[in-house]
């Protein structure tokens, strides 16, 4: 019989854990009476060729449930069962339907057919709704805004639909996602349905607003938050025109364009822009792009290096974009928007169970934000 703890000895136990070896091992001492329970695996249980390939390392029972903590799975609130709530917890880190049927007759005894997979993910959809319209802190520092394009099945045919994303910090530094929203072709007018919907669940204010070249994106974000800076992202300016520079000048070129978008100020940057130009004249017609865009990129000289450093990317969900095409990559074409919706919910759901995502130096950029934006920024 396992011994009971006592929360003093709980307390003893915490103190004394020195490596993450401790904690797994700790951790899993405590779980131990609810996998008591579970079927044991059949080790030399071998699964079929093709599901294996897809799967890569087969998952113990064990392992699946130490992935949660020291988060509780928000799935837990609408799975039946603990068989249930590894279902959704396999589905949400991108095994497909196939796999985890294959997965759970093996390793678990239990008989579930690819539909029926489908239909206990689907008892997260009132999950979805709930978050997709829940209240928005009142403010957000910085709101990165991106999009992504799956193929979807839309009336019989596929069609690319794309995966609206917008990630805020919050007042506290720490990152979150906002909500996603599918629809046709990414557009600067449905950009603004979804800057609409931000505002009506509390969102008042936005200080920056990073996005990447879209055109209209900018104005169609006036529209919304006409006091938000917006910043396009300068990563994104410089992807577009490498792009075009041979090999063998690309190196050197760099270096100089380097100056334009570490100048001190606009002025500086402007000037470095003109002497890139004059010393490159065989890739000027390359360098039109920044100088058309030159409203939308000035406002980055107005600010201090650690909250420059913060905006001249729009990395951060750009991370957050190579996770959803991790566990997307199985699924070819999505039957239809709500599946794509499903799994993109809960692969960010599970991708922050039990972390905190916050903005390194985050108290020094507070600290330069509330001096860029005295009247705006809340504690």
């Amino acid at each position: 019989m396992t011994k009971v703890l006592t929360h003093a000895e709980y307390q003893d136990r915490l103190k004394a854990l020195r490596t993450p070896q401790d904690a797994a091992a700790f951790a899993q001492e405590l779980l131990a009476p609810m996998l008591a329970g579970l079927p044991k695996e059949e080790p030399e249980a071998e699964l079929p060729e093709t599901p294996r390939k897809r799967m890569g390392k087969r998952l113990s029972a064990v392992e699946i449930i130490n992935r949660q903590t020291p988060g509780i799975s928000p799935w837990y609130e609408v799975a039946s069962n603990e068989k249930e709530a590894m279902v959704i917890s396999l589905y949400a880190k991108g095994l497909t339907t196939r796999d985890i049927s294959t997965y759970m007759k093996a390793h678990q005894g239990v008989e579930i057919s690819q539909p029926g997979v489908s239909t206990i993910t689907d008892k997260v959809f009132p999950l979805l709704k709930e978050w997709q319209s829940r209240p928005l802190s009142s403010c957000y520092p910085v709101m990165y805004l991106d999009g992504m394009h799956f193929k979807v099945r839309d009336g019989g045919k596929i069609a690319s639909k794309v995966a609206y994303i917008a990630m805020g910090v919050n007042q506290y530094g720490m990152k979150e996602v906002v909500g996603i929203w599918v629809s046709e072709t990414e557009s600067a007018k449905f950009w603004l349905g979804v800057l609409n919907d931000i505002k009506t669940r509390g969102v008042d204010d936005i200080l920056m607003i990073c996005v990447d070249g879209l055109k209209g994106f900018p104005e169609a974000i006036k529209t919304i938050y006409p006091q938000s800076e917006v910043q396009v992202c300068i990563v994104h300016q410089i992807r577009h025109t490498m792009m075009f520079i041979p090999h063998k000048d690309r190196e050197a070129f760099c270096k100089d364009l380097m100056l334009v978008y570490t100048a001190p100020s606009e002025e500086a940057g402007r000037e470095a822009l003109q002497q890139v130009s004059e010393r490159w004249p065989q890739y000027r017609a390359y360098l039109k792009n920044w100088e058309n865009r030159w409203e939308d990129i000035a406002p980055f000289y107005s600010y201090p290096h650690a909250i420059r450093k913060m905006i001249y990317t729009t990395n951060a969900i750009e991370n957050l974009n190579r996770q959803f095409r991790k566990v997307t990559k199985t699924t070819t074409v999505f039957p239809h928007d709500e599946s794509l919706m499903k799994l993109l919910w809960l692969a960010q759901a599970d991708m922050s169970l039990g972390k905190t995502h916050t903005v390194r130096n985050w108290s020094e950029i507070m600290a330069q934000l509330s001096i860029v934006f005295p009247d705006r920024i809340q504690f």
